[in-house]
C-alpha cells in the first residue's frame, strides 16, 4: 500500500499542470470573492437598467427618498463593491494578519485619530444625504451666523435667532450657520463629505487599476512593451492634465463625473513607475524564477504572485495621492470650474471670499473640514507605510 511518502503518490513542483492549476486557482480561490463581486455588479446593472428604461426623465431612482442616481452615484457603487469584497473581506477571512496590521498602524495615534475622523466623513457623507434635504436657495435667510455667534443685523434679512442690542445671534436651527443664499452650510457639508468621498474612492480606484496593470506587466513582460509603456507614462507625466480638463469641459460641460474620469485616467503614471520598480525586484525572487522555469504562464505569474506582493506600496501611495485630488477639485471649484450642481467644499468656499469681512464661517468652515480631511488622509498614508511594508524597521 503505498503511503504519504510514496514516490508515486508526490507531484514534483516540475511536473505540475499549470493551465489545469490557473483554472482550479481561478474557480476555487478567488471564487467567493469574484463571485460576490460579479453578484453585486449584475445587480447595479439590473438596477442600472431600471432606472434607464422604466424611470421617467427628471424623475428621481429611488422616490421614496427622493434619490435621483447619477453617473458619479453608480461608480461610487462599483467602487464600494469592489473595496468590500478585496478590501474588508480579506481582512475579516485573515484575522491574524488583520491584527498584525493593526498593531503595527496604532502605533501612530494620530493615524489613528485620523481614521476614526475619514470613517465619521465616510459614515456621514454615505448616510447624510439620504436623510437630509439637499440645501436649497432662500435669499431671506441668508447670512444667518453659527450658534453661539453673532452677526449685526444690517446683513440678514431676516433674523432667525434672537435679535438683540443691533446683532443677531446663531440658532440651533442653522448651526453652522447659512451662506449669503441662505444655503445652510451644515447642509453643504454633509453633502461635501459624500462628494469628497467619490472623489476620493472612486479616482484612487481607477488609479490603482490602471496604474497596477501597466507597471506590472511593463516589468514582467519587459523588452518592447516595457520600453512603449513606459515612455507613454513620460508622456502621460509632462502633459497638462488641467488643460485637457478645460478642453472637455468646453465640450461636454462641468461635471463631477468629468473631472473623475479625466483626472482618473490621467494620474495613474507615478503608480505604474511604482509598482513597475517593486515588480523587477519580485521578478529576481526564486519563487518567480522557479514558476516560470516550470511553465507557469505570465497571466498567472503577474497576478498570483506579482501583484500581491505589490499591493501594500500601491495602496499606501494612492491613500497619499488622494489629498491631491481633493486639493484640485477644491481649486477647480473655487476657480468656478467645478460642477455647479453639486455643493462640493470648495464651491462653498469660493461662495463666500467676498464676505470674509463680515460672514467668516462660509468659507472658513467648509475650509477646516477639507484641512482637516486632506491631513487626516496623509497621516493615514504614512501609517500604512509602516504597517503594510515589512522593510520598515521599527522603533519598540
Amino acid at each position: 500500500m503505498a503511503t504519504d511518502t510514496d514516490p508515486d503518490r508526490i507531484e514534483r513542483f516540475e511536473d505540475i499542470d499549470w493551465q489545469a492549476t490557473e483554472m482550479r486557482g481561478g474557480l476555487s480561490a478567488v471564487s467567493r470573492k469574484a463571485f460576490g463581486l460579479l453578484l453585486t455588479l449584475a445587480a447595479v446593472c439590473v438596477f442600472f437598467l431600471y432606472d434607464y428604461y422604466l424611470v421617467r426623465k427628471r424623475k428621481p431612482t429611488v422616490p421614496v427618498i427622493e434619490w435621483d442616481v447619477s453617473q458619479v452615484d453608480w461608480m461610487f457603487m462599483v467602487t464600494l463593491a469592489v473595496i468590500f469584497f478585496y478590501v474588508l473581506l480579506p481582512l475579516y477571512e485573515n484575522p491574524r494578519m488583520t491584527r498584525y496590521y493593526w498593531r503595527e498602524f496604532r502605533k501612530n495615534r494620530a493615524a489613528v485619530f485620523s481614521g476614526g475622523f475619514l470613517l465619521f466623513v465616510f459614515g456621514t457623507g454615505l448616510v447624510g444625504p439620504l436623510l437630509l434635504p439637499k440645501p436649497e436657495i432662500a435669499l431671506e435667510l441668508g447670512y444667518q451666523p453659527p450658534v453661539f455667534t453673532s452677526v449685526s443685523n444690517n446683513y440678514p434679512i431676516q433674523c432667525v435667532g434672537e435679535a438683540a442690542n443691533g446683532r443677531c445671534f446663531g440658532t440651533f436651527q442653522h448651526p453652522l450657520g447659512t451662506t449669503g443664499r441662505g444655503k445652510d452650510i451644515f447642509r453643504l457639508i454633509v453633502y461635501g463629505m459624500t462628494v469628497s468621498m467619490q472623489i476620493g474612492l472612486i479616482t484612487g480606484l481607477i488609479i490603482i487599476t490602471i496604474g497596477t496593470i501597466v507597471g506590472a506587466v511593463a516589468a514582467y513582460v519587459g523588452g518592447l512593451a516595457d520600453e512603449v509603456l513606459m515612455r507613454y507614462v513620460d508622456i502621460q507625466l509632462t502633459f497638462p492634465t488641467f488643460l485637457l480638463y478645460l478642453l472637455l469641459i468646453y465640450l461636454f460641460g462641468q461635471s463631477l463625473f468629468m473631472f473623475i474620469l479625466v483626472f482618473g485616467v490621467t494620474s495613474w503614471g507615478l503608480i505604474a513607475r511604482l509598482v513597475r520598480s517593486e515588480a523587477l525586484q519580485r521578478t529576481e525572487e526564486e519563487y518567480i524564477t522557479a514558476a516560470q522555469s516550470a511553465g507557469a504562464p505570465n497571466l498567472y505569474v503577474i497576478w498570483r504572485h506579482i501583484l500581491p506582493n505589490v499591493s501594500s506600496t500601491v495602496i499606501t501611495a494612492v491613500t497619499l495621492l488622494i489629498p491631491s485630488l481633493l486639493l484640485y477639485e477644491a481649486g477647480l471649484a473655487f476657480l468656478q470650474l467645478g460642477d455647479p450642481s453639486i455643493p462640493s467644499w470648495g464651491q462653498v468656499i469660493s461662495a463666500g471670499r467676498s464676505d470674509l469681512s463680515f460672514a467668516w464661517w462660509i468659507s472658513t468652515v467648509p475650509g477646516v473640514f477639507l484641512f482637516f480631511t486632506i491631513l487626516a488622509f496623509n497621516f493615514i498614508g504614512d501609517a500604512l507605510r509602516d504597517a503594510l511594508d515589512p522593510r520598515q524597521t521599527t522603533q519598540e
